[in-house]
């Protein structure tokens, strides 16, 4: 079976990530976590490919495939995000992997320290028979989505970067009678608050 793990990030350039944090922390340190954390996502990603043959792309913003590859390493599918808004970037990417083959298609960002390959591995245990699997970040949004086929109605009318964003997306899955798998809700760094979070992390 094809499956594949699409990982958003940016390209760690200070001043153009972790804005929220910029006040608390500094551009340099804020794009030093950012860069941190999305390391860590990936050394959980490859570990995934230990139990699960899935295909890694980095979907990028703020950078180019060359200098991402510098970065992350030249072993990976690189694809810029493109324009829009996060759902329309997010449908896009899952949509496109789907027509590509992708039977199984798990999208993550780079926001959640606590995510690891075991959780991965459950993402996509999950859509073995279920529609739809989703993981709960703690400030009311997803850490992660992931679908047996495209589902653009899930990123339609929904208020992103708000607390809304889960139960707006439960709500949509409901109406479409998608089968919904859950995995252990977790926290999110976006803002200085969360920041206490770090000491719980294993890096």
């Amino acid at each position: 079976m094809n499956y594949q793990l699409i990982i958003f990030t940016r390209y760690p350039t200070p001043g153009k990530v972790k804005t929220r944090l910029i006040p608390a922390v500094g551009a340099a340190a804020a794009a030093s976590l950012h860069r941190q954390m999305t390391e860590r996502t990936l050394r959980h990603a490859r570990a995934l490919q230990a139990q699960i043959a899935a295909e890694i792309a980095v979907h990028f913003d703020g950078s180019d495939s060359q200098q991402m590859a510098q970065w992350l390493g030249a072993d990976l599918v690189y694809q810029s995000q493109g324009e829009g808004d996060l759902g329309m970037r997010m449908d896009r990417s899952i949509s496109s992997a789907h027509q590509q083959g992708a039977e199984r298609v798990v999208l993550i960002g780079t926001d959640c320290p606590k995510l690891t390959a075991d959780i991965l591995a459950q993402a996509f245990t999950e859509l073995l028979e279920r529609d739809l699997v989703l993981g709960a970040a703690l400030d009311g949004g997803y850490y992660l989505i992931g679908t047996r086929q495209p589902q653009p109605e899930l990123f339609v009318g929904v208020e992103w970067g708000t607390d809304r964003v889960w139960q707006q997306t439960i709500a949509i899955a409901n109406r479409l009678n998608l089968e919904i798998g859950y995995l252990p809700p977790l926290a999110d760094i976006d803002r200085p608050e969360d920041l206490s979070i770090l000491s719980e992390v294993d890096w």
